[in-house]
């Protein structure tokens, strides 16, 4: 991989080494490259035009001056229109001559003449990038500038400029001339379409530009002369409510004056000249050399040369050459400008960014311009189109869109159609573009479109403000009307030309240019004004009317000629102005409390129909309107008022006549009569319905305020005949329903007239019955259908009554006389007129007795039945006792009569009902024929008399016969044809009717649910008894449900077995179970436990149904067990108990589910649990150990605890304990889960030791042989078992030897304690080291002990014991016990040997950094030798107090070397010895790794567990102490990169914590381990966060934002070098954070391994004066030595030996970088070099207010209170 090349470090040597040269410029190639951004057409007239402007010029005029042709000869003539067309046609250019009147150049202008990019420093004036004068060089070579006595010429050498200047002082002249001798020679004299656009620029040119005049000469001809006139401004009101300032407030108007500008153009007929073909070619071939030159002269300019050259006369057709071209022609235009002084107020930052662009300082005040013709302008203007004069001022004026102007016209446009001028906007260098680009620059033009879009705003309110002035005589607007159509025609045309001028469109090219002035525009100002129907009111008011809105006059509304105006676009989009809604409409309606005219009403009505069939006014709307709507109605003299929320219907002229009298609640027709029905609809007017308005004629006949006597039905026949008609003629259409409502409400009323007047319907008969003479026959109702008369109940039969009275009494009337009708006379009459009988004669007749039943004998009763009351004559119902109909002869059911007898109700079958009353009737009564013969009725006529749709279930009357019995009877659901069901108790059907059960109704099986609670009543009564019920329950599985099984499983149905009766020792009762508690077969070792059952295999599948089981689950038996543990363990040894409890176990994951049984599980006592004590106990088991002996008993689970691999001192307190079975990890999991405490956790240990033994070296030995063994030990070990592996034994353990070792052990909660000594035990050293401490006489047996813990994760007694054997034994014994000690042993040497290249690769790495870094550091000395040398003064970046006088020898002998070398010794680096040998590396003389090269590490870390055996007392060095254990180079490399990489960012916005001291004896550096602090988040600085003491804020009223700003340049080099810290250690930026605190002595501390410094410090120890004057040395060198400090606290929390080395190890590491950093000069920009002003305010401190707010910190947690690693004090 390539090495990393040091770009600072080569940086640095160029500067030392190399020579000063000057940078090269081609003046030309810069000239010509700076004018090609010059494309606009006129480029060099336009900046000698402006110049003069900013001379204060009121008068320039240029000049063309020809050269004659030297081919073609001048005209001997004296016709000046002669020689001006031989000047046009021959001549060439020569020179062109710019003057103006304005301020001569002064010496700073000639000056700034000769110096390309030195703009005018003056803020007032446009120009500011200096490259404007030089566009005269696309032109010309030597351009000649003369003003007062000066001149000026420029001329090239090659491609370098030069100038001559020229005092002329015999020739003065006020005047400011420019004189361009053209470069190309050939130009032809421009004319036609080119002269006329250069004029046509000229008059653009005179619209903001301060002059009062151009002109434009060829030779002596005066071509064009602009003239513009002001009278003077006039300042206008500005609007209160309008906000003057812009958005960001930068920029205010404080005053707006008007002018009104009147510009004359007079030019000569030359003008619109153009020569014809000249020697044989077009006119384009002629001028095609002029086109070339002169766009080459005016850079691109000519864009219309590409045009035809004959210019249109006024007629608009082309016309030839001119007589008389100096004929003159002139024209005004007038227009009016408005200019907003405005005062701009910026901050700091965005002044230096102007000033450093533009040259100059930003304008502390500036002008707006806004350019626009009024109506009354543009009239008095007008010219007609396409003429000469038009065509000069189109450009002028603005027409649909207008130019921002910066002095001349820029190509971007305003949005709108009016001309802006803005002169401190900045452009773009060629001034065709505003630029938007930089950020600060991008706020101040931003800021400036604003003013302007605030300046436009304006401007509209002055022009609305004058039309309204205008047209206030109007009387309408006076008093407040509408305007009549007359006046809208006066007002409008100003309005339309205002609207179109505030039209809103995108700029081009830049969008955004237009949105900001069009947002500034809408934004200063609430109220908008425009032009109303009812004049000039606020736009929110106004509303927009697609349609017309007559009927509501008192609504403003957009006149519809401005409908389409842009503005009114713009408005709608912003939602200003809105259309017409419906609440507008309900306003007005409510405010304006008149009644609407007929004719608006009708109005109203079209315009609701119109917007609903557009759909875009919903049926609330539509009610809203209706509601508050009320109109007159004027009808025949009289008046009546319309409202409009009480009309529900509108009348259909088709169905009823609009004469006719209407309800109060329908609209007459006249006003719906142009509607639709779908309008109706959508107007919430529903159809009058016939039956509604028979209905109101009905109910309101007797009220004449709604119908007068002549509309009465029942009294006017007249009426009542009309009445009918119309009911006549909508009869077919109207409903069944509608019918029979009508009906009903004129069947009682007397409204049908007759003969003998008018009568009900039911009253009156047609004419065609004429049985008697006296009946009321209709009459005078033509054109009325029968059908309709006859549905109303006019009769065409005698009234049945009657009938009964006249036929059957045997009376007479009218004259006839008649014998006596029998029944069946009476049947026969009614067959023949049964068609025209009334329904209502007919119910009477079914409900009459008119028929007799017959006797015995078969004549014909007394007694009269109903028809529906007597049965078919039939043998087969009159054996059933049924009463029959008496009919002489043979009844004929197909017979008219018989239809008719079954129409009145006549029965061929009695009901099913009715049939079984007469069999169970028999049955009670024991009339066994009559009960079978209707049985047997009924299967025989079971489909032909309807009985299959007839539910037999729900017959609640017994009359089936059950099997068994002769007198029970039973319902068909009662009764069932399975023989099984009797088992459970039902009844069954008799035998001989089973084949007929499904006539009968009667099921196989009974209901399962009944069955069930049949079983669940009366469980069975022998176990025989459930085998047959559950072998019959098993047959109806298909029907059993879940909810079936689970009332099944709880329920005691099952006989299990005897118990006895409580009481009586020899009386037995049957006991009974739940399914789900018994279990199928014989039980094996639980059946005297469970209930086990077996009632076959046909049973048994019931009751698995149900939930019984073969065999309890974990669950069931987990239940069982916390219920009766001690009945499980007397029915069952302990051995089996504890099988049971390791299923248990197993079914943890199952068991832990269920909350409430892991809780009753940890409170039972039903665990098994041992104990050691004495023999002789019951139930003991002996133990190995002779003397004691293991009892077993239940316990609760926390009460038992858990030996594991804790055997030592289980054996200290096993009298004192319950121990919990250890032949099973998931047992022991089991108890821990329900809250069984492990052994350990109840121990009390303390170690005590002797002083460390002289001779080491079996301490060393053996943990070499531990090193070794572990690996074979481990090898043969699951991974899962292992808790520490080979390699972390050999990187984290060691042993120690002790003189002696005392360990005292206690048992928590119980006053029991054993001391005894100890050969071997183990220590924790810090948070990963751990060491075993053994005794001179040590047992391989405790080794073995202690290391087994420590390195599985469960230690059993095997374990120690096999890692003894490991250890006693040689590998040569190893290898014939079968450990393969060669693979073995070849994988740790090739582990070994990878080492063993790394650290190689890794020190010859060092070494080749070491060298490169030593050959660098020789140059750079070499270097600085020689500069000394060459000057007096020290280069930046030399240590101070190096002399060059001194030769290099002296140099290395120095002991002192600067800032970086006295830093170094306060912390112990002596640096100044001579090397020892030639072979010691040197880096400025001074030995800097080698110093460290043999030390060590220390033997304990400063966060161990507890203290470990103290050392023998030794002398106390001078410099710190060694390590007794030496620490390898790769173990310092890793230590040196963790204090690094565990450098973290603290993330919260506060910072607390007490403060507390601690005197380290180790170090001679004062340092506070914990700083008292209380510090705040105030902001940030180079990404640095920074916090503040809140004492400090307190004491000094200041806040974090004031501080941040007060000090802002000193925190920013503070950051700078705390960036250069990190750098050099690799450091996080976002780790390292500054505080300020009052009066603390910290340097530095470290929180949780977040990095903070003291700025403070900084400030006190001069290191800010030093950075403010380019001396960065001191502070890095100091501050990279403060991280290094604060870096060791990342792994070092005291300051012990072990501290001092690992920080001494880390700056010597670095030494090299930090003399780099340190000695590097500040790149520009950094801020190292502060100006004078911020040195200034950075030492006062004195809080400012920010130009910007400060950032807001990041969202952070809060910190709780904590200790620091390390505090830095001084």
């Amino acid at each position: 991989m390539a090495s990393t090349i040091d770009y600072k470090a080569l940086r640095a040597q160029a500067v030392v080494t190399g020579e000063d040269e000057a940078v090269t410029v081609n003046t030309r190639n810069l000239v010509d490259e700076t004018l090609a951004r010059y494309a606009r057409e006129w480029s060099t007239l336009r900046e000698l035009i402006q110049n003069a402007a900013d001379a204060a010029a009121t008068r320039v005029v240029i000049k063309i001056e020809t050269a004659p042709s030297v081919r073609v000869p001048s005209p001997q003539t004296d016709d000046p229109s002669a020689r001006l067309k031989h000047v046009f046609q021959h001549h060439t250019i020569d020179n062109w001559v710019v003057e103006n009147n304005g301020q001569k150049l002064r010496p700073e202008d000639w000056a700034r003449l000769k110096a390309i990019s030195e703009g005018n420093p003056d803020e007032t004036k446009i120009g500011a990038f200096g490259v404007g004068f030089y566009s005269v060089f696309s032109i010309s070579e030597n351009p000649f500038v003369t003003s007062g006595s000066e001149g000026l010429e420029f001329f090239w050498k090659g491609n370098a400029l030069f100038t001559r200047p020229l005092q002329h002082g015999a020739i003065q002249s006020t005047d400011t001339a420019f004189v361009l001798p053209v470069r190309d020679t050939r130009s032809h004299v421009p004319h036609g379409e080119e002269l006329f656009t250069l004029c046509r620029f000229l008059t653009r040119s005179m619209t903001f530009l301060a002059l009062e005049s151009i002109e434009l000469r060829i030779d002596e001809w005066k071509i064009l002369s602009l003239r513009k006139s002001i009278p003077g401004p006039v300042n206008v009101n500005i609007p209160s409510d309008l906000n003057r300032t812009t958005s960001d407030g930068l920029m205010r108007i404080s005053k707006v004056t008007q002018e009104a500008v009147q510009l004359e153009a007079e030019w000569i007929a030359a003008l619109q000249w153009s020569t014809g073909a000249r020697s044989g070619r077009g006119i384009d071939a002629a001028l095609e050399p002029a086109k070339k030159k002169l766009t080459s002269f005016f850079n691109k300019g000519l864009k219309s040369l590409s045009q035809s050259n004959e210019r249109p006369a006024q007629d608009g057709k082309p016309v030839g050459p001119l007589e008389d071209l100096t004929k003159l022609s002139s024209q005004k235009v007038f227009f009016h400008v408005n200019k907003g002084a405005t005062e701009i107020s910026i901050g700091r930052n965005l002044s230096t960014e102007y000033q450093r662009i533009r040259k100059k300082a930003p304008p502390k005040t500036t002008t707006v311009s806004y350019l626009s013709q009024s109506y009354d302008e543009r009239a008095a203007s007008s010219t007609e189109k396409r003429t000469i004069a038009s065509r000069l001022f189109e450009t002028a004026t603005p027409t649909s869109t207008g130019n921002i102007y910066i002095g001349f016209q820029t190509s971007q446009t305003t949005g709108f159609g009016a001309h802006l001028s803005i002169p401190s906007l900045v452009p773009t260098v060629e001034r065709e573009q505003i630029d938007l680009t930089s950020n600060y620059i991008n706020t101040w033009n931003v800021e400036l479109l604003r003013a302007a879009g605030i300046v436009a705003r304006i401007s509209w309110s002055l022009a609305i403000a004058n039309i309204k002035r205008q047209h206030s005589k109007n009387a309408s607007i006076a008093q407040g009307k509408a305007l009549t159509p007359e006046e809208l025609e006066n007002i409008v045309p100003a309005a339309e030309l205002l609207y179109e001028t505030f039209s809103w469109e995108s700029a081009v090219p830049r969008g955004d240019v237009g949105n900001h002035i069009e947002n500034a525009f809408w934004h200063c100002s609430p109220d908008f004004e425009i032009l109303s129907s009812r004049g000039i009111v606020p736009c929110h008011k106004v509303r927009i009317a697609p349609a017309d809105l007559s009927f509501i006059e008192e609504l403003p509304v957009v006149p519809e000629p401005l409908l389409k105006a842009g503005l009114i676009k713009s408005l709608r989009a912003g939602g200003d102005l809105k259309e017409v809604q419906t609440e507008d409409i309900v306003e007005m309606l409510e405010k304006c409390r008149r009644t609407r005219t007929p004719n608006e009403l009708q109005q109203l009505l079209a315009y609701i129909a119109t917007r609903a069939r557009a759909n875009t006014i919903t049926k609330g709307e539509i009610r809203s309107i209706l509601d508050v709507a009320v109109a007159t109605d004027e009808e025949e003299g009289s008046r009546r008022v319309i409202a409009l929320n009480q009309i529900k219907n509108y009348v259909d002229p088709i169905k009823i006549p609009p004469d006719m009298p209407l309800p109060p609640s329908t609209i007459p027709f006249k006003y719906t009569k142009t509607l639709s029905k779908f309008d109706m609809d959508a107007l919430g007017f529903q159809e009058l319905q016939m039956l509604n308005w028979v209905r109101w004629l009905v109910e309101n006949r007797d009220k004449p305020d709604q119908i007068s006597s002549k509309h009465n039905m029942e009294t006017s026949a007249a009426f009542a005949s009309n009445v009918l008609k119309v009911l006549s003629k909508n009869w077919p259409s109207l409903s069944a329903e509608s019918k029979a409502f009508v009906t009903s409400l004129l069947e009682n009323r007397t409204i049908i007239p007759t003969k003998m007047g008018m009568k009900m319907p039911s009253d009156a008969y047609f004419s065609s019955v004429k049985l008697f003479g006296d009946l009321p026959v209709i009459q005078d109702i033509p054109h009325v259908k029968e059908s309709v008369l006859a549905a109303l109940g006019v009769r065409k039969t005698l009234e049945i009554g009657v009938v009964l009275e006249r036929l059957m009494g045997g009376s007479s009337t009218g004259g006839s006389t008649d014998s006596k009708w029998s029944h069946v006379d009476l049947i026969k009459y009614l067959v023949s007129v049964w068609s025209d009988v009334p329904e209502r004669d007919r119910q009477r007749l079914r409900s009459t007795p008119i028929c007799p039943a017959e006797t015995s004998s078969g004549k014909p009763a007394e007694q009269k039945f109903q028809v529906r009351e007597l049965y078919e004559p039939d043998d087969s119902l009159r054996r059933l006792g049924l009463p029959t109909l008496q009919w002489p002869g043979t009844y004929r059911r197909a017979s008219k009569e018989g239809d008719l007898l079954h129409t009145l109700g006549l029965r061929d079958a009695p009901p099913y009902s009715e049939l079984v009353s007469i069999i169970a009737t028999a049955g009670q009564s024991k009339n066994t024929p009559l009960r079978d013969y209707g049985i047997r009725y009924l299967i025989e006529n079971y489909q032909s008399k309807g009985y299959s749709a007839s539910a037999a279930a729900e017959i609640k009357t017994p009359f089936l016969p059950v099997h068994g019995s002769d007198d029970k009877l039973a319902t068909p659901s009662d009764c069932f044809t399975n023989e099984r069901v009797g088992l459970l108790g039902f009844d069954l059907l008799s035998t001989h009717l089973h084949q007929y059960a499904p006539q009968l109704g009667v099921q196989s099986d009974p209901p399962i649910d009944r069955c069930i609670a049949r079983l669940l009543r009366k469980p069975p009564r022998s176990k025989r008894h459930a085998r047959e019920i559950f072998a019959y329950m098993t047959s109806r599985l298909g029907v059993i449900t879940n909810d079936h099984v689970n009332a099944l499983a709880a329920a005691k149905i099952v006989p299990v077995g005897m118990d006895k009766m409580a009481g009586d020792e020899k009386g037995t009762r049957l006991r009974y179970s739940t399914p789900r508690m018994c279990f199928l077969g014989d039980g094996g070792d639980f059946k005297n436990i469970f209930d086990f059952v077996d009632f076959g295999q046909e049973a048994n599948m019931f009751l698995l149904r149900c939930g019984s089981k073969h065999q309890p689950n974990a669950t069931e038996i987990a239940q069982l067990l916390i219920q009766r543990p001690a009945k499980f363990l007397d029915e069952l040894d302990v051995s089996k108990y504890m099988d049971i409890l390791v299923q248990v176990a197993k079914a943890w994951d199952t068991l832990r589910q269920d909350r409430s049984l892991i809780e009753a599980m940890k409170q039972a006592s039903f665990l098994l649990a041992s104990k050691e004590v004495t023999p002789g106990s019951a139930n003991n088991q002996e133990d190995e150990e002779e003397g004691t002996a293991k009892t077993w008993q239940l316990a609760k689970a926390s009460n038992i605890i858990i030996i594991g691999d804790d055997i030592i001192n289980y054996q200290l307190f096993k009298s004192h304990l319950l121990a919990a079975p250890q032949q099973d990890e998931m047992l022991e999991d089991f108890y821990i889960h329900l809250g069984a405490p492990k052994l350990g956790s109840l121990i009390e240990e303390r170690q005590k030791f002797g002083d460390f033994a002289s001779d080491q070296s079996a301490a060393l030995k053996l943990q070499s042989t531990i090193h070794e063994r572990a690996r074979l030990y481990l090898h043969q070990t699951p991974k899962q078992s292992i808790r520490h592996d080979a390699k972390w034994v050999e990187n984290s353990l060691t042993v120690q030897a002790v003189r002696s070792i005392v360990v005292r052990t206690s048992l928590k909660g119980q006053n029991v304690t054993h001391t005894q000594p100890r050969t071997a035990t183990l220590h924790r050293e810090g948070s990963h080291d751990w060491v075993i401490y053994v005794t001179p006489d040590y047992e391989i047996w405790d080794v073995s002990q202690v290391l087994s813990n420590l390195i599985l994760l469960r230690s059993k007694p095997g374990d120690a014991m096999m890692l003894e054997s490991i250890l006693r034994s040689d590998l040569r014994s190893l290898q014939r016990k079968g450990l393969n000690i060669d693979k073995i042993l070849r994988q740790r040497e090739r582990e070994a040997k990878i080492a063993q290249e790394t650290h190689q690769q890794h020190l010859e790495q060092e070494l080749r950094a070491r060298m490169e870094r030593e050959a660098l550091q020789q140059e750079l000395e070499k270097g600085q030798r020689n500069a000394d040398k060459e000057a007096k003064d020290p280069m930046p970046g030399d240590f101070p107090g190096s002399s060059p006088a001194k030769s290099h020898d002296a140099e290395e002998s120095q002991e002192s070397q600067g800032f970086l070398t006295d830093t170094l010794k306060k912390w112990g680096f002596d640096f100044g010895r001579k090397p020892q040998s030639a072979g010691d590396h040197q880096v400025n003389g001074n030995r800097v790794e080698d110093d460290f090269r043999d030390l060590g590490s220390l033997d304990s870390h400063p966060e161990a567990d507890g203290p470990g055996p103290q050392h023998p007392p030794q002398d106390k060095p001078s410099t710190p102490r060694p390590p007794s254990k030496a620490m390898s180079r790769k173990e310092l490399d890793e230590e040196l990169q963790k204090a690094i990489h565990l450098s973290r960012p603290h993330t919260s916005s506060t910072l607390t914590s007490p403060h507390a001291d601690h005197k380290v004896e180790e170090t001679h550096v004062t340092c506070d381990a914990k700083p008292g602090m209380n510090i705040l988040y105030a902001g940030e600085m180079s990404n640095l966060p920074v916090f503040l003491d809140d004492e400090y804020i307190e004491s000094s009223n200041t806040s974090g934002e004031k501080f941040m700003t007060a000090n802002r340049e000193g925190l920013k080099l503070f950051a700078s070098v705390l960036h250069d810290c990190a750098t050099i250690y690799n450091v996080p930026k976002e780790c390292v954070h500054i505080f300020y605190d009052v009066e603390s002595d910290t340097v530095a501390f470290n929180k949780s391994k977040s990095l903070f410094f003291n700025y403070r410090i900084f400030k006190e120890q001069a290191h800010l004066d030093m950075m403010q004057q380019g001396n960065k040395e001191g502070p890095t060198s100091d501050w990279s030595v403060t991280m290094a400090h604060e870096l060791t606290h990342n792994i070092e929390g005291d300051h012990s030996v072990r501290f001092n080395y690992i920080m001494q190890n880390l700056i010597a590491r670095h030494v090299i970088r930090i003399a780099q950093v340190a000695t590097a000069r500040p790149a520009s920009g950094d801020g190292v070099a502060a100006p004078a002003a911020a040195t200034q305010q950075s030492r006062q401190a004195v809080p400012a207010r920010a130009t910007q707010p400060p950032r807001q910190p990041p969202p952070r947690a809060p910190l709780a209170k904590g200790t620091f690693s390390g505090g830095f004090r001084r």
